[in-house]
């Protein structure tokens, strides 16, 4: 009886972790190979990858407000990760059977778009069961640590069994998946009868407050926009403008990862006990520390001492930011749902951000200028947010007064 009552609690702590890998490989495995399947599977041109590539991310972006919002609904999000895990499935077969680009192109707004929500539904799932802020954040560093082993992965899959050996991976994975939430759905259902309807969080916003949620997402936007300029633009930056080897930006990339994980472990712990806006307002400034920093930059020690802040800074908007996001926007597979499309429209902006270093009077270290100026605006959007969120409470009261 002892051991079989250790076992229980113990299968049960490992089904979310197990659960955060296996989506965080599923994104980090597609991800990075989707071009190369589309060009050696349907012999696509560089343009053409990239018209697919954006109509199959506007899918997903439409996927990810449209089926959280029902969800929230229903409090049906295990169902929908395991809807999720099967179209993988579905989404596979399809590539693999379909010749052509457009039929291709199909499939991933159809089967491809839903069956990427698994992590905003496992997500969501947490918030629904009203797990702590730590449990968020661990669950968000899982997913990180996926991705510094899943792009490796994926080519090393690529260059032993080709493009068709990354949708039979996927499939691998999502069969994993299907039991995974199977059992989770098995334990949630038995607890069902103990688990209360989840209590609205003190910091949520009010239904009606629509500018108040915009502002919040304008935030994100920008926070996510710098990050993804970072992170896409360091390897040139560091080769062109500091002057260093290309091996340094490797480097420099690698330590940024590492210490991704145990950044977001210690800020989820924190989470906890400190508020949530005030650790994303330290976190972007942290950023923007980073960013200044950066625009000084002239040797390789400075360069990987600055990865401290920005591991710490992406920590605090990306983890609790996600916490944030749950406590103020009612709805969890809504609010998680938003928090990851700002990150993709943040992605989208950071083109822009890049470009403006082509301009005379900025060059590239004014890119990181701009980052740090925009992370400043959106460290001054959370508490405007704020104070528009109480208007409307104030309305009613003034009207009955008048």
């Amino acid at each position: 009886m002892p051991s079989d009552a250790l076992r229980r609690p113990l299968a049960s702590c490992l089904l979310v972790p197990s659960a955060a890998l296996l989506w965080g490989l599923h994104s980090s495995l597609l991800s990075p190979a989707l071009a190369l399947i589309l060009a050696t599977l349907y012999d696509a041109s560089t343009a053409d990858i990239g018209w697919s590539l954006a109509i199959y991310n506007a899918g997903g972006f439409i996927a990810s407000i449209v089926l959280p919002a029902w969800a929230d609904r229903r409090r049906t999000y295990l169902p929908m990760l395991m809807a999720a895990a099967v179209l993988t499935i579905a989404l596979a077969a399809a590539l693999a059977a379909v010749s052509t680009l457009p039929l291709a192109t199909v499939a991933l707004v159809v089967l491809g778009g839903p069956a990427g929500l698994g992590t905003t539904m496992l997500f969501a799932h947490l918030r629904d069961v009203g797990a702590a802020t730590s449990t968020i954040v661990d669950t968000r560093a899982i997913i990180s640590a996926a991705w510094m082993g899943g792009p490796p992965l994926a080519t090393a899959i690529i260059g032993s069994a080709g493009a068709r050996g990354i949708l039979l991976a996927l499939v691998v994975i999502a069969v994993v998946n299907i039991v995974t939430t199977a059992v989770m759905m098995r334990q949630h259902r038995s607890a069902a009868a103990e688990t209360p309807e989840p209590t609205r969080s003190p910091h949520t916003l009010p239904p009606g407050s629509r500018t108040a949620t915009v502002v919040i997402i304008g935030a994100f936007v920008l926070f996510q926009a710098t990050n993804a300029t970072a992170m896409t633009f360091m390897a040139l930056y560091v080769t062109e403008t500091v002057g260093l080897g290309v091996m340094w930006a490797g480097i420099v990339l690698g330590v940024a990862a590492a210490l991704e994980v145990p950044a977001l472990m210690i800020i989820g712990r924190l989470g906890d006990r400190i508020s949530h806006l005030t650790l994303v307002a330290v976190g972007a400034v942290l950023s923007a520390v980073y960013y200044a920093g950066l625009m000084l930059v002239s040797e390789p020690v400075l360069l990987l001492v600055l990865q401290i802040p920005n591991a710490l800074g992406f920590a605090a908007i990306s983890g609790i930011g996600l916490a944030l996001f749950l406590d103020l926007i009612p709805g969890a597979g809504m609010s998680t749902g938003l928090f990851m499309n700002a990150r993709r429209v943040g992605a989208v902006l950071s083109g822009p951000i890049i470009a403006a270093g082509a301009l005379p009077l900025l060059g590239q270290r004014g890119i990181f200028m701009i980052c740090a100026v925009l992370t400043l605006i959106g460290l001054g959007m959370i508490p405007l947010a704020k104070r528009l969120a109480e208007e409307p409470a104030e309305t009613p009261k003034e009207a009955a007064a008048s």
